[in-house]
């Protein structure tokens, strides 16, 4: 275990980060299921909502550097591919 006082609060601080890093992981999956489960329904209006507001909370992640930036724009790209596929 750390003995200094600043490693000691990098760990925290570490732990904090990890923590809220995870919770938008999580959101960002969370949304982008969303869009595919309206994709397999057929409804497309509601998709194309749907991914309206998630390419923004990928793209804030890239800027937080949570995701990286090609990591996001090739789950922007799927995502908005299988939307367009719909007719």
């Amino acid at each position: 275990m750390a003995s200094h006082k600043a490693t000691l609060k990098d760990i925290k601080k570490n732990e904090k980060r990890w923590t809220r890093n995870r919770q938008a992981v999580s959101m960002i999956r969370t949304m982008a299921k969303k869009v595919e489960t309206l994709v397999s329904q057929g409804k497309k209006e509601e998709a194309v909502v749907a991914l309206g507001e998630v390419v923004p909370v990928i793209d804030h992640a890239v800027n937080r550097r949570i995701l990286h930036r090609n990591s996001a724009s090739r789950k922007i790209s799927r995502l908005t591919l299988k939307v367009n596929g719909l007719s």
